[in-house]
């Protein structure tokens, strides 16, 4: 961790390397799935998406990382999303916990135009608009959608996340690593990593894919 200057770099560095989809989250097999990360990106890209409450022009959330799982129709659409914030206390846990509390408002998820009109990898020439499964042509404006449903993993100092785990209780929407296992390189493959994620899915409240 000493190679970077904060944790916020480190815990983005580790992100750019996950997947299009959250590792280890059950797939809709055999209808297609439509997952993009939004965030982390490239810093070439300029903007990437990011959250809100309808009619507010400032307030925005911004996740350390952000997966959108897009779904509906062209004429209806809607994102599920998929969020990790690496919390360094537990003030600012606090915080970002109330971001994500149930609410009587819409979260929305707003894909600003460029970040559309990028492709999603390098080396993909294909644009994301084309991967979402909910746009017919070109955009010209960003997509804004309304949020289905929301699932949230908290990466916590380990002093923190034992005290969490010895006196507190997760919303079901929650879910809490160790900050060690979420910023290591082998994350990704972590098979304990993937069978966490693999619960914060849609389909995780099923039997089978049908």
């Amino acid at each position: 961790m000493n190679d970077f200057r904060s944790l916020d770099a480190l815990v983005r560095a580790r992100l750019q390397r996950w997947p299009q989809s959250p590792p280890g989250v059950a797939r809709r097999s055999p209808k297609p799935d439509h997952w993009l990360r939004g965030r982390p990106g490239s810093s070439s890209e300029g903007s990437h998406p990011f959250l809100k409450f309808p009619g507010s022009s400032q307030l925005r959330t911004l996740p350390d990382g952000l997966w959108l799982h897009f779904g509906g129709t062209p004429g209806e659409p809607f994102v599920d999303i998929f969020a990790i914030e690496a919390c360094g206390s537990l003030q600012n846990l606090l915080d970002k916990r109330s971001r994500f509390a149930p609410s009587t408002q819409s979260l929305l998820a707003v894909c600003p135009l460029p970040w559309l009109l990028s492709p999603a990898s390098a080396g993909e020439p294909t644009p994301r608009w084309t991967l979402t499964g909910v746009l017919r042509q070109v955009p010209t404006a960003p997509l804004v959608l309304p949020v289905r449903d929301v699932k949230v993993m908290y990466g916590l100092k380990q002093r923190h996340y034992n005290g969490f785990i010895n006196n507190q209780i997760p919303h079901p929407h929650e879910y809490f690593v160790p900050m060690e296992a979420l910023v290591a390189e082998d994350a990704v493959q972590n098979p304990a990593m993937q069978a966490l994620l693999s619960r914060a899915s849609v389909n995780a409240n099923f039997l089978g894919n049908s």
